[in-house]
């Protein structure tokens, strides 16, 4: 099958990965354009290098929703489209000119945590497990059919980071599945429930800054869901300080003001 595999971070790698180890043509790389980040510095664009060290055309539109950018991409030759992480929307104005459409890996077992920011979302929530579903694209947003899940138990302890290395391991595994059922015709796709769904808006600095009021519990799943950004922040000592890790103590060893330094290791 021939491919574009879209994708702005690190999490479309594997995905990028297991559809060429699978004998599929990736014909083309769709990532963000060039921007300054963090200090200054050339914000990092890990599918696009991996595309150009493979050879791999790479396509960095500002709006794939411009004209020019959809007569682009469809101009390409492409069976179907990867979607993991891209972080714009598709148009159906491309959708349709593909004969399999765009295939979306999300990191969530739809229709639970549509929307920009599922992993965090799911450690927020204190799922009990999650997982990575692979969905058809269509206009709406994450609300397409489903081709395939896959579930993974969520530990107490998982981090962001962590999570989301797992899931997009364990989605290009579905996607490279998913692709053979397409070309063997078996592929199934079944309608989301609109009922049970659930949204997970993108983060903002302001959900990691948090106060010594809230329950321990809560504030241990932002520590773990907010990494690496926004992070969460804390008053103490007539500043805001950054907590990187940590853990929930026992009701019993809880004495002392909130925000109190009990001890320094």
């Amino acid at each position: 099958m021939r491919l574009i595999v879209a994708g702005s971070d690190d999490f479309a790698l594997p995905s990028l990965r297991a559809v060429l180890a699978a004998g599929h043509a990736v014909v083309a790389v769709l990532t963000a354009p060039d921007r300054l980040g963090h200090r200054g510095r050339p914000a990092p664009r890990p599918l696009r290098d991996a595309a150009r060290a493979l050879w791999i055309p790479v396509l960095q539109p500002r709006r794939l929703r411009d004209p020019q950018a959809v007569a682009a991409v469809a101009g390409l030759g492409a069976d179907g489209l990867v979607v993991a992480a891209y972080g714009q929307l598709v148009p159906t104005a491309l959708l349709d000119q593909l004969p399999q459409g765009g295939l979306g890996v999300h990191p969530s077992l739809l229709p639970r945590h549509r929307g920009a920011s599922p992993i965090a979302a799911a450690i927020l929530a204190g799922d009990l497990e999650t997982g990575v579903s692979l969905m058809q694209m269509e206009a709406g947003l994450d609300t397409g059919p489903v081709l395939g899940q896959l579930r993974v138990p969520l530990a107490a302890t998982a981090t962001a980071p962590e999570l989301r290395a797992l899931l997009a391991a364990r989605g290009a595994e579905l996607l490279v599945e998913v692709l053979g059922q397409l070309q063997r015709g078996t592929a199934e796709w079944v309608a989301q429930d609109a009922a049970m769904a659930t949204y997970a808006p993108p983060l903002r600095r302001a959900d990691g800054e948090l106060d010594w009021a809230q329950r321990a519990a809560e504030v241990d799943r932002r520590v773990r869901a907010l990494q690496p950004w926004p992070g969460v922040t804390v008053p103490l000592g007539g500043a805001r300080v950054r907590l990187l890790a940590g853990r929930p103590g026992a009701e019993a060893a809880a004495a002392g003001e909130p925000g109190t330094v009990a001890e320094v290791a």
